[in-house]
């Protein structure tokens, strides 16, 4: 029982994560690996602050 729930709250947590945006910059890190990209990727607030200002000039369909 212990490991479901474990398992469970693992679930949860990784579809809010996914939801919410929180890992973002860990889907960009892999991205960068993946693409091959010749400098060193992003900072993480480095990363958040791009990401803040993108949405900010580019503005889409939110709830507020």
């Amino acid at each position: 029982m212990p490991a479901a729930v474990v398992t469970g709250w693992r679930t949860v947590r990784w579809w809010f994560r996914g939801v919410l945006g929180a890992d973002a910059y860990e889907r960009y890190l892999a991205h960068h690996d993946r693409s091959g990209h010749d400098h060193p990727p992003m900072g993480e607030r480095e990363f958040w602050r791009a990401r803040i200002d993108h949405q900010e000039r580019n503005p889409q369909g939110r709830c507020c």
